[in-house]
């Protein structure tokens, strides 16, 4: 398969590199999509780099990878042809290349070459924007150098930038290479030690005023930030582009019951996502580890959509997020289906799924309502007697910000709280797990 793709490719000034981008088929190996299907996502993310137009895209098919060259000798001479005749400078293998085997197809074709790896690093790169985040990616991209050390590694000193690892001239001595990079790695360590205690601070902070955590994970481009706009007014980055979102953004809302939550967007997730940034985003994700409840959030008229949401199963897997915490799968981009198609009687059926609209707002009244079933948003007024010694439980009353009004007594205090099944079972574990007391009343109004 080929596409012509030379008219595409994203808005900037300057020189704008002409990028070939190939697909490896390799016969016999096992895939999780059309190989047309990968080609797609390949070019698209090709077009998510700054400074690249892309002019092709092509499918090559293999018997098997050659260890030297990865392609054979005429399929080399073929794309040699075609680089050559579209003045191709730079080419993207939508795969795992070898360091050898980058080397000899730089010099055979006389261009630059990057690998799946290397091309979401730099998208990862130009798109971290938080400390963190910048930290995190000069991490990951220093792992991925160091194994390819054939390569000069030539700009070091640099905090972060793109087409790093395209630009990069001439050959330097690999063991000189390797010191100075070990030397980085743990210079980036040490600063991404301190603002990894930092965040852990602020989790601690937000574990006091116990509000749930709702994480919105999904393949990238699944509509998430578009999602997390739509639910709480903000107006996070939100494009038709893969890996528009990079840190995590986070922000309070409250539930038609009453019910705060935290709500987080998270980066996009993708498959064969390079082992570095599986690693090097854990602590980004923590969001996703410490969730009271996971939004799945799916582009469900995309064509791969089944083999995206078990790729992102996958990867939560790798991440250590057990079956045990909620989900709910959010099938969105809803209004880009027929009326009649199957795909929204399913999810009218299934429990635990919603179809929506982020981009129209289709689907949102019932989405929200099936995130406040699930986190128990049923506000009940009650008057609960508190004693002198149950301080921990008053302060945990007034932090979560569920009482009305207060009573001073001779044995303590009595309080009229509005609260959620689960913001009850939080007080009377730290009143020492007795239950309201005869002062309670039962319910005592309407839920505001």
């Amino acid at each position: 398969m080929t596409i012509d793709v030379s008219e595409l490719g994203g808005a900037g000034g300057g020189h704008r590199q002409r990028a070939l981008v190939l697909h490896p088929e390799i016969k016999g190996a096992e895939v999780s999509r059309a190989a047309d299907a990968a080609l797609a996502e390949a070019l698209a993310l090709a077009e998510a780099l700054p400074g690249i137009d892309v002019v092709r895209g092509d499918v090559v098919r293999l018997a098997k990878p050659h260890p030297g060259m990865l392609f054979g000798s005429g399929k080399v001479a073929e794309i040699k042809t075609w680089i050559e005749a579209d003045e191709v400078e730079l080419v993207l293998v939508d795969g795992p290349v070898s360091p050898v085997q980058q080397r000899n197809l730089e010099k055979e074709w006389g261009v630059k070459l990057l690998d799946r790896t290397g091309l979401i690093l730099e998208i990862f790169a130009d798109r971290a924007r938080t400390r963190e985040g910048v930290l995190q990616v000069e991490l990951a991209a220093l792992s991925y150098q160091r194994t390819r050390l054939v390569r000069a590694w030539t700009h070091l000193e640099r905090q972060r930038g793109g087409l790093g690892f395209v630009g990069g001239p001439g050959e330097t001595q690999i063991e000189a290479d390797r010191r100075a990079i070990d030397t980085q790695v743990v210079r980036l360590r040490r600063q991404l030690d301190k603002v990894v205690k930092t965040r852990e601070l602020h989790r601690a902070a937000r574990r006091r005023v116990p509000y749930p955590v709702v994480a919105l994970v999904g393949y990238t481009n699944a509509g998430k930030s578009t999602l997390f706009n739509r639910l709480t007014g903000a107006d996070v980055l939100a494009k038709d582009m893969l890996f528009a979102t990079l840190d995590p953004t986070m922000r309070a809302v409250t539930l038609p019951g009453g019910l705060a939550v935290i709500l987080s967007d998270t980066v996009g997730f993708i498959s064969d996502l390079p082992t570095q940034l599986v690693a090097a985003f854990r602590a980004t994700l923590e969001e996703v580890l410490e969730a009271d409840l996971i939004l799945h959030v799916r582009d469900i008229a995309h064509p791969e959509s089944e083999a995206q949401a078990k790729d992102v199963e996958t990867i939560l897997t790798d991440l250590g997020v057990g079956q045990d915490v909620r989900r709910i799968e959010v099938w969105n981009k809803a209004d880009l289906l027929p009326a009649d198609d199957a795909r929204l009687t399913v999810a009218a059926r299934r429990d635990g799924v919603v179809a929506v609209s982020a981009l129209t707002g289709q689907g949102m009244a019932d989405l929200v309502e099936v995130i406040g079933e699930a986190l128990g948003d049923q506000r009940q007024v009650e008057v609960v007697p508190i004693g002198h010694a149950d301080g921990r439980a008053r302060a945990f009353a007034y932090e979560a910000g569920i009482v009305l009004s207060e009573e001073q007594g001779d044995e303590g205090a009595t309080l009229t709280v509005s609260w959620s099944p689960r913001q009850k079972a939080q007080f009377i574990a730290l009143r020492g797990g007795s239950g309201a007391g005869p002062a309670d009343g039962g319910d005592n109004g309407e839920a505001p």
